[in-house]
């Protein structure tokens, strides 16, 4: 989004932001206002942790489900969450004279029921390989949890509190909320059937199918979608990077780093680029640093986040390593915001590990090859810059991009492991050769780049950036005029 606030501040319009503190230097770099959510949702972070994992995390032990798993907790506590962040929301948008409202369906559908009660059009920027891509992130989630659809449906049947709160919504803002959500049809995000329209970000052809059942539901709602393509900002445009819960979110822009490539290009070495995201290098649980997936008996086992990034790293140190610095490839390694990302690491010459880098900015430049943790946006963005990929997954759609690059022909999966109890080493031992060979292969081969390249130009035929600036300005276009709008009572939830 940051993007497109940048565009429609050029335009001379007016953009506000309603987001974490961690973010408010990179919003405030495209010239939009900011607007922390803890000094508008007070509802929701009164006397709870300032972060929403911790909102979260309170919640849990409110609702008497303080041994829930995170996928259970997640499933169970949405619904509740949202009505304690609508009031605050409702505040922000009449104290700013909205015209209209861009919000994450996956992460903030209150934005909807907020727009709706207010008169206002919304637009849906959704980051994932099309509506099609939620059905089969959502499964591969459950799975890594230890869970099926059927048997967190059959938790919400009975689980009072989230019933109870779809009941208020209804009473209170005369918004139906299904109790299944997303479960029912299994994908299927029904606040997008509120929208003006939903972006996303790639190209038709390049999303992921939808099956006959979401494909029907979506055409009955009568929902919009359009493909934009990848929203890449300008070179040097300072954007979020890496962050904890609780520190400041590292922003990236052009620096000495985007020099070495030019200086290693034109040298005629080669380049790689290693990211694996900022989920897995960042402190959220389960998906974090420390985190590690519960399965249905409520055990812990896998690898953390630290542990496979370490292990990806050392992968990639292992195929292209050498002895001094202007040797073989130039490697360059974003780590994240962790202070013992290298613990226990050696670093060879040629390689430099930064907390961040300037990832869309270098692969434009171009490098030969990219090890990714196949995030959309990650993905997407080496795709637009025809660069092949070796996708090492965290989990959730990355492990579905990840597929969709050997099916596409434009790199190499390295699956995330999933060991037993006293089994971490040699799966730790295993993934980094595997790392290892697969980098090898994929720059070894002009196969890859080549179908990389025809990926490039099915997406530089999207409208990008400039198409998603103006959709957002059909959506307030269609602002309702002279509406009067009615709403209840907002001091609390």
């Amino acid at each position: 989004s940051l993007p497109v606030a940048r565009t429609l501040m050029n335009w001379g319009h007016e953009v506000h932001f309603l987001t974490r503190p961690q973010m408010r230097e990179a919003v405030e770099g495209t010239g939009a206002k900011f607007h922390s959510d803890l000094d508008w949702l007070s509802e929701l972070y009164e006397d709870r942790e300032p972060d929403i994992y911790g909102a979260f995390e309170a919640l849990k032990h409110e609702n008497g489900i303080p041994e829930d798993s995170f996928c259970n907790m997640i499933c169970k506590l949405r619904t509740i969450a949202n009505e304690l962040m609508l009031p605050g929301l409702l505040r922000w948008l009449q104290s700013i004279r909205a015209d209209a409202v861009m919000y994450c369906p996956m992460l903030n559908v209150e934005a909807v029921y907020g727009a709706e009660l207010l008169g206002l059009e919304s637009v849906a920027l959704l980051t994932t390989a099309g509506p099609g891509s939620l059905e089969r992130t959502m499964e591969e989630f459950m799975v890594a949890c230890g869970q099926t659809v059927e048997s967190i449906k059959a938790q919400l049947e009975v689980f009072e509190p989230h019933r109870a709160a779809c009941k208020r919504f209804q009473e209170k803002y005369g918004i139906h909320i299904s109790p299944m959500g997303i479960l029912e049809p299994l994908g299927k995000i029904s606040e997008m059937d509120k929208s003006y329209t939903t972006l996303v970000t790639t190209c038709d052809d390049l999303q992921d199918p939808m099956t006959p059942e979401l494909e029907e539901a979506y055409e009955r709602a009568g929902t919009r979608f359009e493909a934009v393509g990848p929203l890449l900002d300008e070179e040097g445009a300072k954007r979020c990077a890496g962050h904890t819960l609780s520190g400041a979110a590292a922003v990236t822009g052009s620096d000495e780093v985007v020099t070495k490539l030019r200086e290693a290009k034109a040298a005629g070495r080669k380049a790689v680029l290693v990211s694996m995201g900022t989920v897995i290098t960042g402190d959220q649980p389960v998906v974090g640093w420390k985190g590690l997936f519960q399965d249905a008996d409520g055990n812990f086992r896998g690898l953390t986040g630290k542990q496979l990034c370490q292990a990806a790293w050392r992968g990639a140190f292992d195929a292209f390593g050498e002895a001094s610095e202007e040797e073989g490839a130039l490697i360059l390694v974003s780590l994240g915001p962790q202070p013992d990302a290298l613990e226990g690491l050696t670093v060879p010459p040629n390689a430099i590990c930064l907390p961040v880098l300037p990832q869309v900015d270098l692969l434009r430049i171009g490098v030969d090859l990219f090890l990714t943790h196949g995030g959309q946006n990650s993905f997407t963005e080496s795709l637009s810059c025809a660069t092949p990929v070796v996708v090492c997954p965290g989990g959730g759609d990355q492990i579905v991009n990840a597929r969709k690059a050997q099916a596409l022909g434009v790199g190499l999966e390295v699956p995330r492991p999933f060991p037993e109890v006293g089994e971490e080493e040699q799966a730790r031992n295993k993934y980094r050769s595997d790392v290892t060979a697969a980098l090898k292969a994929v720059i070894a081969s002009e196969a890859f780049s080549s179908k990389a390249s025809e990926c490039a130009e099915r997406l530089r035929r999207c409208g990008g950036v400039v198409r998603a600036a103006e959709v957002m300005l059909e959506a307030a276009d269609r602002r309702k005029q002279n509406v009067e709008v009615k709403l209840p009572a907002v001091g609390g939830a």
